[in-house]
């Protein structure tokens, strides 16, 4: 790879370089199918129960973030919500056991993409610094980073935020040693990861997933300024960006 322009690569954790998604749907089956054995007199479909609960979920991560006690709590707010509208009396043993299945989420084990290793081998081998940064609490995140030992490629270029916006990433870019023409943004949400990077006039990939949650989809208004490209495998981004390089050289080259 060619490597005369040095790159400052920042990378979303959850969904982009380890699965997260796919375990909160696990908890939102299960809650499902209580919900319905629960309901089991009303004509309470899935359908109603799912968007109930991402209606209350992303007006929560609105408010508070990515904090760990959100979760949990959508699963009990929405269980109150069809209690009031069926006149259903609530149980304080059925909300203790939706507690639990909501926590149970930040308890499982940690699994990386496809070609994780390789790819971060890849970009840090080619000489390009690389940086992560992650929406959520600060024990779960870091327990994430821990397991998967990816301190070996960011080091202590790691920052944990509970808000991840276009405030929090301005505040990441104007405190490092970022030269913006050539730094990047890889995430998988649309909303957290590459809506910040295009307002902050950095580079992007987006790395689209299958059966994304609905909070992370947003419109997009191009920066002529910047590069966004869309992907659909981790494995793509050193290629994407070795292309970008040459692309740029040739540019000086041509000027």
């Amino acid at each position: 790879m060619n490597t005369t322009i040095k790159q400052h690569i920042i990378f979303d954790l959850d969904d982009t370089l380890v699965y997260c998604n796919k375990y909160f749907n696990l908890v939102l089956g299960e809650f499902f199918e209580n919900m319905q054995e629960w309901f089991d007199n009303h004509a309470l479909t899935v359908q109603d129960i799912r968007d109930k609960q991402l209606e209350i979920d992303v007006t929560g991560v609105n408010q508070v973030g990515f904090a760990s006690h959100h979760f949990p709590q959508s699963l009990i707010d929405t269980y109150r919500y069809f209690s009031q509208k069926y006149a259903r009396a609530t149980s304080a043993e059925e909300e203790t056991f939706l507690t639990k299945l909501g926590m149970s989420v930040y308890d499982r084990e940690v699994e990386p993409y496809p070609h994780m290793v390789e790819t971060l081998e890849s970009l840090q081998s080619a000489g390009h610094a690389l940086y992560l940064y992650t929406g959520g609490e600060t024990v779960i995140q870091q327990r994430k980073i821990d397991q998967m030992k990816l301190s070996a490629y960011f080091d202590d270029r790691i920052y944990i935020r509970q808000h991840k916006n276009v405030e929090a990433l301005e505040g990441i870019l104007s405190s490092g040693p970022f030269d913006r023409k050539t730094t990047w943004m890889i995430g998988n949400s649309l909303r957290t990861d590459i809506l910040p990077a295009v307002k902050a006039g950095i580079h992007s990939i987006y790395i689209k997933q299958p059966n994304e949650w609905q909070y992370n989809i947003v419109e997009l208004q191009p920066n002529p300024e910047t590069s966004m490209y869309t992907i659909t495998a981790l494995e793509e981004v050193p290629q994407v960006i070795h292309e970008n390089i040459q692309q740029q050289q040739q540019k000086r080259t041509l000027g």
